[in-house]
C-alpha cells in the first residue's frame, strides 16, 4: 500500500505539469488552465477513427512541409527575377527646357519653354547578373534539398507515430486481458482463504500482483493517450469533419 501512495505525488506533480503547458500552448498563464480538463478521471479516448489520409494531404496539413514549400517557390521565382535583369532597362521619359529664371518660369515675362520625349538605356553588367543567376539557382537546388529532407522527415514522423500508436493498442488490450487474468485469480485466492483451502500469503501475493496488473493497464492507457498526440502531431490535425470522407483516408482505430 505503501508504495502504491509514493507513486502517487509523481503522478500528481506530472499531471500539473501537462496543464501548465496545455495552458501555455493555450497562450494563457499557466494557472489558468481549462478546468474541465482538470477535472477529468478518464485518459482520452478516441470517438472516431483517424484519417490518417494519403501523402499528399499529409503535405497539405503540416505546416512545416507547407513553409518548406513556400521557401522553395520564393527561391524558384528569384531564378526568373534575376533573369530578368539581364534584359536592357530602357526609360520613356520627358525633357524640359526654359529661357529665364526659376522663378520667371510661370510668369508671363519667361522666354518661353520647350518639351520634348527622352529615351534612355541602361545596359546591365551581364557577368555579374549571371553569377547571381548562378547564385540564385544555388540557393534553389539548396531548399530543393531542404524540401526533401522536410517532407521525409514528415513522413518518417508519420510512419514511426503510427507504428508506436498501433503498438500500444495491442500492449493496452494484452495488459487489460492481463488484468483480468489477476483480478480473477485474486478472487479465487480470496475463495480459497475463506474455505480454509490456503493460506493468507497467498491471497495478499494474488492482490499485489492485480495492483500491479492495473498499475501496468493505467499506464499504458496513460501512453496510449501520448501515442495519440504524437500521431496527430505528425499528421498535422486540420481535418474538417466532411471533408476526410472513408475514400479518400485511411483508418486506425483504437
Amino acid at each position: 500500500v505503501n508504495r502504491s501512495a509514493a507513486a502517487v505525488p509523481h503522478l500528481v506533480a506530472d499531471r500539473q505539469a501537462a496543464l501548465f503547458e496545455l495552458a501555455a500552448l493555450m497562450g494563457r498563464l499557466p494557472a489558468d488552465y481549462p478546468q474541465d480538463v482538470a477535472n477529468c478521471q478518464q485518459p482520452p479516448r478516441l470517438q472516431q477513427p483517424v484519417p490518417v489520409g494519403d501523402g499528399g494531404q499529409l503535405i497539405q496539413r503540416r505546416p512545416d512541409v507547407r513553409a518548406a514549400e513556400r521557401s522553395l517557390a520564393a527561391a524558384t521565382a528569384m531564378i526568373g527575377v534575376e533573369t530578368a535583369a539581364l534584359y536592357p532597362q530602357v526609360s520613356i521619359g520627358a525633357s524640359a527646357g526654359t529661357a529665364g529664371s526659376f522663378k520667371q518660369l510661370l510668369s508671363s515675362d519667361s522666354v518661353g519653354a520647350s518639351l520634348g520625349p527622352l529615351l534612355s538605356w541602361r545596359w546591365p553588367n551581364r557577368r555579374a547578373t549571371r553569377a547571381r543567376i548562378d547564385a540564385a539557382g544555388a540557393n534553389a537546388d539548396a531548399t530543393l534539398a531542404s524540401f526533401d529532407g522536410v517532407v521525409l522527415d514528415a513522413l518518417r514522423q508519420t510512419e514511426t507515430a503510427l507504428s508506436a500508436y498501433a503498438q500500444e493498442i495491442d500492449r493496452e488490450h494484452s495488459l487489460a486481458l492481463a488484468r483480468d487474468d489477476a483480478a480473477h485469480a485474486s478472487d479465487q485466492a480470496g475463495q480459497l482463504y475463506r474455505f480454509g483451502r490456503t493460506d493468507f500469503i497467498d491471497v495478499l501475493s494474488a492482490e499485489a500482483a492485480l495492483a500491479d496488473a492495473e498499475s501496468a493497464l493505467a499506464a499504458s492507457r496513460a501512453q496510449l493517450g501520448d501515442r495519440q498526440v504524437d500521431l496527430f502531431l505528425a499528421l498535422g490535425g486540420g481535418w474538417a469533419g466532411p471533408a476526410a470522407t472513408p475514400e479518400s483516408t485511411t483508418l486506425v482505430a483504437p
